[in-house]
Formats: C-alpha cells, structure tokens, sequence
C-alpha cells in the first residue's frame, strides 16, 4: 500500500473519480460536524494570513485503486467519505458563491473551484469527482450542476445550505480576499494522510483494522459493509433491491438494533459491542446464496420494526393496541422480542390470537414488575431470554409460562394489593412510566378521554407538604404510638393518593375542598370518582381507593401462569441498605422515612437494623430526631456514643437533644438518592447513539455517574455541554465566554465509546491567554499531579488523553474540578489589553 500526506487539491485534482462503496451508509453528517468543521477551517484560513503553510490535519483517507478508464482513474473510498463528501460539498457551495459574487475573470481562482467537484466535460457521472451511494447521488448531482434542488432536506442539501449561510456570514464587505483565503485554506491547508491499498492489499482487513475498534464505525455499519464486501459485483442489485428500501425505513440505529436482535435470538446476554464479531462469525460459514437470503431476510425484519416504530399500521386491534403501549413505554429491551414474534406471524408460525396474547403477557409482566416495586433489576435479561424460548408451542403460552418461572418478580393478584397498599409507587421507576400507568387505567374507564403524558403531570391528594388543615386532617387518623409524620411518609407516595392534572402547581397543597373542586373541572375524571365523592381525604379513603387501583390493575393486566411454581422470598431488605448506605455524614433521617421506602413498619425495620451490620445504621433516628434508646452497634464490643459519633461527623442537636431538622433527608430524598426514581427516560444504550447513551453501553454505572457528577460541577463554573454526533458521540465542555463575541474555549473533550478525556491543547494553542505555552504547561502540571494523569511534555500542541476511570475517584475527580477551575479564571480574566483599553 502507499500511504503519504496529501492535500485536497491533491486528491481533486486531474481526471479522478472517487466511488463510495455500496456498503458504506449514507451522507450522516449532522449540523454540529459541520459547524465543528467550519470553525476549524476558519481558524486555519486566519492563521494562514500570518504563516501560509500552516495546515489542519483532517484524519486517514483509505482508499483502493479501481479502474483505469478513458475518463482517468478510479478510487474506491473505503473510509473517509463523510468527510470527502462534506468536504466536496463545501466546494461546490463555494464555487456558487463565488459566481454570485465575483466580478473578476472565468478564467481566475476564484472561477475554477469548480474544477474541484467536477471532470470537465465528460459524460453522465463521469463528471463527478465523487460519486456517493445511490441514497445520496440526486441531492449530489443537484449541487454540482447547481441544478434545482441542490438546497434539498436530503442530508446531503442541508450540508449545502448550512455552508452557503456560512459563507454570506464570512464575507466581510471591507474584505475583498476573506472568501479567497477560506477557498485557499480548504484546498491547500487541510491535510490528510491518503492510504491507497494496491491488488496485492486486502483493502477490506485495513478497513477492518481502522474501524473494528468500535471507534468510528457503529457495529452495524461493520455488518453492512461486511455483507457488501461478499456480494461483490451483486452488491449493485441487491442493494436496489432490498438494501435501500430497508436504509430508507431505518434510522442507523435501527439498522444495528435488527443486527442485535437477530444475534440474541441465540446469545440472550451478547453485549452490544460484540455484534459485529458474532454476525460475522456466523457469515463467515455462508456462502454467498446464503448471505443474500441473509439480506431478503434483514429487510423484512425491518418491515415489521416500521410496524413497532408505528403501531397506526396494523390491521388486527388486539396487536396494535398492545404494540401501541409498548412503544408508549419506550424501552428498547422489548423491541427483540416483539419482533420475533411478528416475524413467526409473518412466517405462519404464530397466529395472530397469539401474538396478541404473547404481546398482552409482555405488557401485564413490564407493569406488574413495576407496580411490584421492580421496575428495572433484571428486566432486561428476562426479556432478552424469552427470545430464546419461543419453539412449537403456542408463543403467548410460552411467554406467559417464561415469565412465571423463577424469581422474576412477576406480581401476583395478592402482591399487586400488597403493593398498592404499601409500596411508594411514586418513588419507583421512570416518572413518564408510572404517568402512563395512570393514563391506561384511565382509558380503560373511559377510553374516549384523551390524556397527554408529556403536558400532565402526577399531583399528590395528600400534598407532599404538610400544612395544619392536612395536619389536622391526619391527626384524626392516627392509631396508638403513631404520629402524623410517620402516617404521611406512608401514604403521601402510595398510588390510592395520587392521580394526573394539568396544573400540578397550582393545586399544591391547597385544602382538600380546594383541590376537589379543581379536580370537578379536570379532564381526568376516571381517575377521580372516588376522590370527587369523598367527604374528606385521610386514611380511610387513600386506602378504599388503593384497593379500586387494585381492581382495575388486577383486571387490566393478567398475573402470571397459577399452575407454575414461582421462587418466592422473604421481604427485600435491599434497597434499606442501599438507602441507609446513602446517608452522608452530617445528615440523617428517620425509621419512617426509610420504611415507608419498602412498605414496612418502622418496627420490623429496627429489628433487622438491630441485627444487620449496615455502614451509616446510626444515621437512622427517630421521627423527632432523637436517638432510639434501643440503639446498639451490632459489634457488641463497640461502647462509642451514637450522638457523640453523629456529631463528629457534623450533625448538629439542639438543646433538647433532636437532630437539626433541615439535616432530615426524606423518603423522596432517599429514594433520589439511590436513583429509584427518574424524571426522563434514560437513554437506552441498545438503540442510543447519544453521548449517555454510548457512555452506558461502554462503561461501567461508577464511571457514567462520575461523568455525570464532573458535568455537574462544571455548570457550577458556568460552563455548558455541547453533544457532538457521528458514529461515537462526544461531549465538549465549553467554557463561559469572557465577551459575547470572544472565542469559545473547551479544554476537555470526553469520547464515551473509547472512553477518555481529551485534553485539546490544540485547539487552545489559538486562542488566547492559551496561546502562551506556560499557560497550557500549567494546566498540564495541575492535572498531571492527579492519580492516573500522565500527559507528555511532547504533546503540548496536540490532543493528548487520560481514561474515563481516573474520575472514578472521588479525590482524583475533585482535583480536575479544581484544574478547570483555575482554567475557567484564565479564560474569563481581562487581558492586558482589555485593561489597558479600560
């Protein structure tokens, strides 16, 4: 192979033509690759003004030789296209702007640019220097005839508009040669290194080896072009026939979502980063008859994930109500399976009855878990698996028969009144999940009354905040030795207290009359005929109305298999532990805050506490904030004081003894604490390309909660998060600007996939005060003194890195805190000539 350093107007220049691949995907640049691109290249064109050969490194060009043909040589692009293709269309954009607003000869630079995108006079698309996927080559063509159309909402038209914005931005009136010196830097000053494979070269294992790293390609862009590779002269009809058709219906992560499903039909726990090293394995063994039935049966896959995607499209009601709330639930998890079980219907294997049964089991077992207080543990593994059990038997019995076996959590008639009951089912799983448990009990009533769960919100009757009319309310209420704060931490969050309005904040905790006569005037009356009935709202109602949720739970939504034996278990103390384990020094909370987490008495709950060695135990006090006097550390030798040890640790007693009650964390603030519960859906790293998404995939949960926690304290700088896209997602961290108009700078750049912190010492070495080497040797010193740091002296000027882990630690994580504090007082403190001018 060849490999050498070469320019644009190098690799534009003479009669080449540069052919993508149909396995490559289509033109995916998004508006933040481009912009990120744009800033570079004006950068480079003001550097140049003052050194000409500066230049800006662009990446690899891999590339294989083809033809030699009258019309000149051919190159396949096995990578590198996007940016050739973004890169090509900034040409012709440029070219059109040009001969707009030049004045000066045809035969001038600012005329030829042209040149750049097309091949003289030569037919058809032997006039194209680059000739992109068939997805793409209308749009294209457009644009280098700057034919109608060429400012398409194609991707490819969107990259063309975006430049010739940017280009009337750029154009300063009072500079003549602004728009000559971007032209110049573009084609002169942006440098990539070209690898040219020869016959001898197998140009597939170079592509492999560039992007098998999970780097740069996703894993079903491997696939792809995988399967393109062995069809061979094939690849031109195939691809018409049945690629395109699929390409158009997908999303790119819908393409490697049908990749995965197909894998974990036979490896339940394949992680998403194997996927290309199992299907290619597979592959491997097939000939080439066999890789394209593999195809055929790809693209019909991807009919019915359409079909998942859009639930309006199905004929039978029993399967499009149910794929309806499966798509409203919004977890990626149940995508497999589902469609397994239309690709049987769509084989024969499965009658419709059928899958309508196997899809209402999957929706009774997500709900049931999550009423149960299991919204999440293990889900994940259990529905992967039952892609493995589907065989001759009726699919809708096999499900049923899958979830009820085991310890998988699937609430039986008696435990769903258990925990409606008792459990905090505001505290548990997603919020948008539990809004639309709410919403489908309310149509099953009323199946006419339309619910909005993105506009609605769920309102406490029993507000989370006691005033004295709800005080006196509960007073009434209280059983001996109880008081009122431990009978609101037991019911306030249970689901007979709660419902859906649209004006959450302005019921509140208003008096119950108030909020009733709201409730008369809302369109959630389903939901509301006890509460508009009664004559007040204590226990005795929240209760009667937990048990009609019972009801209509235990009727909407079918238990699991009677004639199979489940594995049943004592109380979970579990998420105690974890609770009580989340307690910091200095804080504490009450018996009743951390019962009324698991639907227990304080009672039980000091007896297992009295029994179980819990780090943090002793930060568990009474409701009034005094020590228990039946406290004993489990380690009977330990004589230390409870009060003297909270002390020490910064809790503060008032004169009567009683904890400071704003150091009190709440049963909500213990369950936020250990993430029981979530505003927004996370992303689900199967089907996510986005930065939390990637980052969840390719990392442990201590690294993604790291990440989280630096980005919190880097808005406490003032500084913001912008996501970049493209096959691995990134996040800068921007600094706040000392002027509107001044420059951005970000010292960090996270990459979740390969998982590190780039330090951009080259993107700081042009903007000033860090343009001053001592400064950027400064910031190196501070985050080299961290554990885990080590970023050379050599790599001042360029973009050296440390592993996500390092953030892991606590100590490690403060200390780049505080680098990025001293860099953000840098970048916003005056200049010498900001202070001179003042």
């Amino acid at each position: 192979m060849d490999v050498r350093e070469t320019t644009l107007q190098e690799l534009l220049g003479g009669p080449k033509q540069y052919l993508v691949p149909l396995y490559q995907r289509p033109y995916a640049w998004e508006v933040r690759q481009r912009k990120r691109l744009w800033s570079d290249i004006l950068e480079l064109a003001e550097m140049r003004r003052t050194s000409p050969s500066a230049t800006h490194f662009m990446g690899s060009l891999v590339l294989s030789t083809g033809a030699i043909v009258p019309t000149g040589m051919e190159f396949l692009v096995v990578d590198g296209q996007q940016r050739l293709t973004t890169l090509t269309i900034l040409l012709c954009a440029l070219g059109d702007y040009l001969r707009l607003h030049s004045r000066t000869s045809p035969c001038s630079p600012r005329a030829s640019t042209s040149s750049t995108s097309r091949n003289g006079f030569k037919p058809g698309d032997a006039r194209l220097k680059l000739l992109p996927t068939q997805a793409d080559r209308d749009s294209f063509r457009a644009i280098v005839d700057s034919a109608v159309g060429a400012d398409s909402s194609s991707g490819v038209g969107d990259a063309y508009s975006f430049f010739r914005r940017e280009l009337e931005l750029a154009d300063d009136p009072d500079d003549a040669h602004d728009i000559e010196r971007i032209r110049e830097a573009v084609l002169g000053g942006l440098s990539f290194v070209s690898i040219t494979a020869r016959d001898e070269d197998n140009v597939y294992r170079i592509f492999e080896s560039l992007n098998n790293t999970g780097l740069r390609l996703t894993q079903g862009d491997l696939v792809r072009n995988y399967l393109f590779m062995r069809l061979g002269s094939r690849g031109e009809s195939v691809y018409s026939s049945w690629w395109l058709p699929m390409q158009q219906r997908l999303s790119v992560n819908d393409l490697e979502l049908i990749f995965w499903l197909d894998a974990v039909a036979d490896e339940p726990l394949l992680k998403q980063g194997d996927i290309y090293s199992y299907q290619q394995a597979r592959l491997a063994k097939m000939d080439d008859d066999a890789i394209l039935r593999e195809i055929e049966r790809f693209s019909r896959l991807s009919e019915h994930l359409e079909l998942v995607r859009d639930p309006a499209r199905e004929s039978d009601l029993s399967i499009r109500h149910h794929l309806q709330h499966l798509a409203e639930w919004g977890s990626t998890t149940t995508v497999p399976l589902t469609l397994r079980l239309l690709a049987r219907r769509a084989a024969g294997d499965s009658s419709s009855e059928e899958v309508a049964g196997a899809l209402a089991a999957i929706e009774s077992y997500i709900v049931r878990r999550t009423i149960g207080g299991r919204p999440g543990q293990g889900l994940n593994r259990t529905i992967l698996q039952a892609c493995g059990e589907l065989d001759d038997r009726p699919v809708d019995r096999v499900l049923l028969d899958h979830f009820s076996t085991g310890r998988k959590y699937f609430a039986t008639d008696e435990q769903i009144r258990d925990a409606v009951r008792s459990q905090p089912f505001y505290l548990r799983g997603l919020r948008v999940q539990q809004k639309l448990i709410l919403k489908w009990i309310s149509q099953s009533i009323n199946p006419r009354e339309e619910v909005d769960v993105e506009q609605a919100t769920i309102e406490h009757i029993l507000p989370q905040t006691i005033t004295p009319e709800w005080r006196a309310e509960l007073e009434a209420d209280l059983e001996d030795g109880e008081t009122v704060e431990v009978l609101h931490e037991q019911l306030v969050h249970s689901l007979g207290n709660l419902t859906l309005t649209g004006y959450n904040s302005q019921l509140s905790n208003r008096p119950f009359p108030a909020k009733q006569a709201d409730y008369r005037r809302s369109s959630f009356t389903a939901l509301n005929e006890l509460v508009l009935d009664a004559g007040r709202w204590g226990r005795p109602e929240i209760t009667e109305r937990g048990e009609w949720f019972a009801d209509r739970i235990i009727e909407q939504w079918a238990g699991p298999n009677e004639h199979v034996q489940p594995v049943t278990a004592g109380r979970d103390w579990s998420l105690v532990h974890q609770a009580i384990m989340a307690i910091p020094a200095g804080r504490w909370s009450s018996y009743g805050d951390v019962a009324a987490l698991v639907g227990t008495h304080p009672v039980p709950l000091g007896v297992h506490l009295s029994s179980t060695p819990i780090p943090g135990a002793h930060r568990v006090l009474q409701g009034g904030g005094t020590i228990s006097s039946g406290f004993r550390w489990t380690d009977p030798g330990d004589e230390r004081d409870p009060k003297v040890v909270l002390e020490e640790e910064g809790l503060r007693f008032g004169e009567n003894g009683a904890a400071d009650a704003f150091a009190r964390l709440s049963t909500a603030e213990l369950a936020e604490r250990i993430g029981l519960v979530v505003d927004e859906a996370t992303p689900d790293p199967v089907a996510d390309g986005t930065f939390f998404g990637q980052l969840a995939s390719a990392n442990p949960p201590a690294v993604v909660n790291a990440v989280d926690a630096l980005f919190a304290e880097w808005r406490e700088l003032g500084g913001t998060i912008d996501f970049g896209g493209g096959r691995e997602s990134s996040a800068f961290m921007v600094a706040p600007r000392r002027a509107v108009s001044g420059p951005s700078h970000w010292p960090f750049t996270i990459y979740p996939l390969v998982g590190s912190v780039e330090v951009v010492f080259q993107h700081l070495r042009v903007r000033p005060p860090f343009d001053d080497v001592a400064l950027r040797q400064e910031f190196r010193r501070r985050l080299n003194a961290l554990p885990g740091v080590d970023l050379p002296d050599d790599r001042i000027d360029k973009r050296p890195s440390f592993p996500l882990e390092v953030l892991t630690d606590e100590a490690a994580r403060d200390g780049v805190v505080e680098a990025l504090r001293w860099f953000v007082e840098r970048v916003i403190e005056p200049t010498t000539d900001e202070e001179s001018a003042a």
